[in-house]
């Protein structure tokens, strides 16, 4: 069964979301001088691919280290919604009805990491966020949030998506890449860091299907 990696390298000065802690990977001892390797990184619990915890955003939700680790093996489905121009948004007209554990939602937007453009990616609607609830989703998205991200030219009023899904202890997995040419269905895997009362963590996620 193929697998194919949908996680964001971590690296120095890789991109993050405004506000958030800047990441470095740096060396902390080396063969030449201490005979084995070893890398000091520094980052925030949101870097790069990532899961959101609800106590992300909800005071009462349960934090990273306090969800069953079969949470983060799903049985997903794809919704191609790359059609959006920057900044707009997705309903739930534009998200499937299954019995799958997560839609994974495919903006296109994973091309513009690294440059400007990438902060000013579509995003879901409340109402797009309240359908995946009621339904029973997780969410993923190839993009930096489920919400519209502030930037110097925008400042979004709250994180209604985020509330809509963590307040129901649905998870959301943001900053996937290579989601292309993946099949309809098929399963997630995106195990986190087990982080001490953790609002999220970093995740190797990957995609296996036929």
């Amino acid at each position: 069964m193929p697998n194919r990696d949908l996680t964001r390298t971590v690296e120095t000065d890789m991109p993050v979301f405004p506000g958030d802690p800047p990441v470095t990977v740096e060396p902390h001892a080396t063969h030449e001088e201490d005979g084995y390797r070893v890398s000091a990184v520094t980052c925030g619990s949101h870097t790069g691919t990532h899961v959101d915890a609800p106590s992300h955003t909800e005071a009462e939700g349960r934090t990273i280290d306090a969800v069953d680790v079969g949470r983060f093996a799903r049985d997903a489905v794809l919704a191609d919604c790359r059609d959006r121009s920057p900044r707009s948004p997705i309903g739930p007209d534009a998200l499937p009805a299954t019995d799958a554990d997560l839609v994974v939602v495919r903006t296109g937007w994973d091309e513009h990491w690294g440059e400007p453009e990438y902060f000013d990616h579509p995003y879901l609607t409340p109402e797009a966020a309240e359908f995946c609830a009621e339904q029973g989703y997780d969410v993923a998205i190839d993009a930096l949030s489920v919400d519209p991200t502030p930037t110097d030219d925008a400042d979004p009023e709250g994180v209604p998506a985020h509330h809509a899904l963590l307040g129901q202890e649905h998870l959301i997995f943001e900053n996937l890449t290579r989601l292309g040419d993946l099949p309809h269905r098929f399963e997630f895997m995106a195990f986190p860091l087990k982080l001490a009362d953790g609002d999220g963590a970093p995740v190797r996620a990957v995609a296996r299907f036929e």
